[in-house]
This record gives C-alpha cells, structure tokens and sequence, in this order.
C-alpha cells in the first residue's frame, strides 16, 4: 500500500514539473526582452519590447513581414484633425504615470505564471470560452438557456469598418471565471468554424488578470473561437505599432452613478490601399492592426457590425449571476445612470463613413436581467444605453 502511494506521489509531482515546464517555456515565448520595464500602480509590470523583437515575426506566415507604421490610407470623407468630442475623450493608461516607452519600442503587459495557473491551463488562458457568438432572431429573444449574456445592436450588411465612442464603467463581476465587457465586434463568414471576427473594448475578467479593474482589450478569430485567435498579444497576429498604449492596462478613469462619465473613442477600418484591419482611438493614437492574409473573409469585408454589452453567467447554485452589465442599470435608466455607446457610424464598401442604416436588431437574451435602448440625438448621433444588474426579482 505505502509502494503504491510513492508511485502516485512521484507520478502527481511529475505531472507538476511538466506543468510547469511548459508554462515557463510559454511565458519565454510570451515575454519578451525588455529595453526597459515600468512597474504599474495597479501591479501590471509593462515591458517595454524592441520592434525588431515584435511579438508578430514568432507567426510562420510573418517572418518577413514589413510593419507598417501608419495606415496607408483612410476612408474617404475623414477629416484626421481630432474633433472636440474626441479631445475631450482620450485614452489615459496607469502604468504611463510611472513612464514611458522609449521610441522604436511597443509596451507589452507581462503575463505572469499565476495569470496561467488561474486560468486552469495555457490553453484555456488562450481562449474566450465558451467559443460562441450568439446569432440573433429578427425580434428581440429571451432565453434562459445561454451561458453567455448580450445586450447588443447588430447591423448586418457589407462593412469595411466601424466607430464608436464608448462609455466605460467598473462593473460587479460575481465570480472570477464570469467577466463583463462592452466592445464592438466586426464578424465575416458564417457562424461556425470558418466564422472571422476582430472584437475592441474594455472588459472586467478577474481570473485573467487578477482584480477587477476594467482593461482595454483586443480579440480576434478566424475560425469562429476554435483553435487561432487571442487575448490582446497572447498570439501572433495583431501588429501593435504605439509605444503609448498597452493592451491589457487598466484604464485609468472610470464613469460614476449620477457623476463623471468617462468614454473613449475607438474605430477599426479597413485600409483600402492595404486591406489591413487598423485601430485607433480618436484621430491621433492609432494603436496598430490585424493584417489582412490572417483572415478569408474578413479580407474582404464585414458582413456584420455589433455594438454593445456582454457578460458570461456561470453561476453555480440554479440562480441568475449577480455580474453586472456596463453601469449595472437597466437602459431606460439613461444619461449618469446607464451605460452607452454613441455616435455610432459604419465605413461601407465604397470606404465611406456613413450613419448605421440598414437591417438591424437589437438582441437581448434576457431582457429582465439586461437591455438596450437606442435613440437617436443630434450631437450624439444614433446611440443606445445598454445594460442591467443581473439576478434582481425579475431575473432569478
């Protein structure tokens, strides 16, 4: 009995130092050299990587890849002086009152082992599980059944990009395993395995980064959720080009029931003259982009755009999560109470922004837990609140 507990004993340890093996070679591969690294107040440490060690040339498809620095073109129409609106919006990150990159160099946010062990494993660290995108019916559809949660507009239709300004909250978050996020999603291709999307928000996700601030954040896929895409930088494929924005941080201001609100504005388009997928914020911090040759048929389009909230429900005791949904009101709560995206826009095939006219919806998988109210207002465009509390007594 004591020989067979030894070998139990020696085989679990083994399992551990395979374990742990791999996650130190993974973390190598993550992490690279730092020209100089820069200790967050939130405890992120930020390190600051050399161009030529770009997290891009680790992709077999990349290895020659030319960076491009700037976009090589811009929708038709755009005026690339910042607006007042967006000037009043700009991106502050926390780990920038600590320092800065120096030029030729692209901050990184170090992922650390416990990020790993608290995702259960590389694979699952890697991953937006479950891996699903919820279709949605012509109406409005309710449903108890879903694990994610949305609170979304969906405009359908042939896309070469979008933009919004949204607004950003720090909401309740029930388990470290259920996250809550705004963002914007363009999708091309169907709703299965060969589905492409490139998603841009901020999102609250403890058990990835260890507290429950609200983080800036990046995903794409080119096989609906499957086997490619990640997290930020945790996979080759986005190209990151601004030595002032990390990917990951924190964001340093946060709106208030009934106070400050706090939005930023974000755009993803596609260059007509490379047909990368760029982002940027306002006019002037353009953060980088998804080259075109990682997806099929986002190379040639969005045949979809969604705007909105999303939560995931892993509640274990038969009862509705207590995680909130932007500001944790319902819609019809408005301005200083709810959460919003405005000034909506699309750039159509002719690369033209224009107003979000179409086939929309607005889906809501349980609409006594979470929902949307657009509108439509001179200064703020087409815009809609968004969001809930989650378990209340008409959500149980």
């Amino acid at each position: 009995m004591h020989f067979v507990l030894i070998i139990l004993t020696v085989i679990v340890t083994e399992d551990f130092r395979t374990q742990d093996d791999e996650i130190d070679q993974f973390l190598k591969k993550l992490n690279k050299p730092a020209l100089k690294s820069i200790k967050s107040p939130d405890g992120d440490i930020i390190d600051c990587a050399h161009m030529k060690n770009h997290p891009i040339y680790d992709h077999p498809l990349f290895k020659n890849h030319t960076i491009q620095m700037r976009p090589s073109s811009y929708p038709k129409g755009w005026n690339n002086e910042s607006s007042d609106l967006e000037k009043q919006s700009t991106i502050t990150q926390l780990w920038t009152i600590n320092g800065k990159c120096p030029k030729n160099s692209i901050p990184i946010r170090r992922t650390k082992k416990e990020d790993i062990l608290r995702a259960g494993s590389i694979k699952q660290y890697m991953k937006k599980y479950p891996n699903v995108v919820r279709q949605p019916k012509p109406e409005n559809s309710t449903s108890n059944n879903y694990t994610h949660e949305y609170a979304t507009v969906i405009l359908k239709g042939r896309f070469h990009g979008t933009k919004a300004f949204i607004n950003v909250w720090k909401p309740h978050v029930q388990t470290p395993r259920e996250f809550s996020l705004a963002q914007l999603w363009l999708l091309g291709g169907p709703n299965d395995d060969e589905l492409n999307t490139i998603e841009a928000g901020w999102h609250v996700y403890p058990k990835r980064y260890g507290d429950d601030n609200p983080r800036y954040f990046i995903y794409w896929t080119a096989d609906g959720y499957r086997d490619s895409g990640c997290y930020n930088l945790d996979c080759k494929g986005f190209v990151h080009t601004n030595q002032e924005f990390a990917l990951g941080a924190s964001c340093s201001q946060v709106s208030s029931l009934d106070g400050q609100q706090h939005e930023f504005p974000i755009t993803i388009w596609k260059d007509p003259g490379s047909g990368n997928w760029w982002l940027r914020s306002g006019t002037h911090l353009i953060i980088g982009y998804w080259p075109s040759s990682l997806f099929n048929h986002l190379q040639v389009g969005a045949n979809e755009v969604h705007w909105g909230g999303e939560i995931i429900n892993f509640n274990d005791d038969s009862q509705h999560t207590t995680t909130k949904m932007g500001s944790g009101q319902f819609a019809q709560e408005g301005l200083k109470k709810a959460s919003y995206f405005r000034n909506l826009e699309i750039i159509n095939e002719d690369d033209i922004s224009a107003p979000p006219l179409g086939e929309s919806y607005i889906q809501i998988t349980q609409e006594n837990c979470y929902n949307v109210k657009s509108d439509y207002e001179s200064s703020w465009g087409y815009f809609f609140y968004y969001g809930g509390p989650g378990r209340n007594p008409n959500c149980i």
